[in-house]
């Protein structure tokens, strides 16, 4: 498509690609309990959606006085990894989207995800996507820095030979839009009705320059933009 206005599509892949966060944020609300941490599966998912476990070990510790271990973060990935691989399903809209996109930009398309790499392949295999993606999956526990640092963005437009400034990337929380802004990208925030996304104000707010609510609609309007927020 000689006159799509970017040169590749930039996927972040929690409820961006994928509905893990409810299925990700249980297990980490039974776990957290177990160390004396009361939450409800909504208090977690605004505490820690968009951000890595890891990253919020001193948080945990904190309010656990459990320090936070490599045997518990094994721990917590092999409970998570079970639940999505029994529970995963693909946000409406989102395989179709990137398989539109993928042969729009001739291959053109990466994820680029705070999650850990095995997590990122097995929800990609339960959407029934990962070809799409083959050798262009960049995970910020890879990078020296995760998001809300573009250094995950910036990763997957050198992997894909473009600059960054004519990338659109596609988000849908503020940690993530944050990233994407930082690395010259168009931001472009996914912010449906159910919980676990951020609002369109907070997207906005981080700098997306566009905030919509059915995937379905992406191809297009990544095709029609011509600049601006509207």
């Amino acid at each position: 498509m000689a006159d799509f206005p970017f040169d590749a599509v930039l996927f972040d892949c929690d409820g961006v690609l994928v509905d893990s966060e409810p299925i990700t944020n249980r297990v980490l609300t039974e776990m957290l309990g177990e160390l004396g941490w009361q939450l409800s599966v909504a208090e977690t998912m605004r505490i820690f959606v968009g951000k890595a476990v890891r990253d919020e070990a001193a948080l945990i510790e904190a309010r656990t006085g459990f320090a936070i271990t490599t045997d518990w973060l094994m721990q917590f990935r092999a409970r998570r990894n079970a639940a999505l691989d029994l529970e995963l399903r693909a946000i409406s809209g989102a395989p179709s989207a990137v398989r539109e996109l993928h042969a729009a930009l001739d291959g053109r398309i990466a994820v680029a995800s705070g999650a850990d790499r095995i997590k990122v392949e097995l929800q990609l295999v339960k959407a029934g996507i990962l070809d799409c993606f083959e050798g262009r999956i960049f995970s910020g526990h890879e990078m020296p820095r995760s998001k809300p640092y573009p250094d995950v963005y910036l990763a997957a437009a050198a992997g894909l030979g473009v600059d960054p400034t004519r990338c659109a990337v596609v988000e849908d929380t503020v940690t993530g839009a944050t990233a994407g802004v930082a690395a010259g990208a168009t931001v472009f925030g996914y912010c449906p009705v159910e919980l676990g996304h951020s609002s369109a104000t907070a997207l906005h707010g981080a700098g997306a320059a566009h905030v919509f609510r059915d995937m379905a609609e992406l191809p297009a309007l990544l095709a029609g933009w011509r600049g601006g927020s509207r």
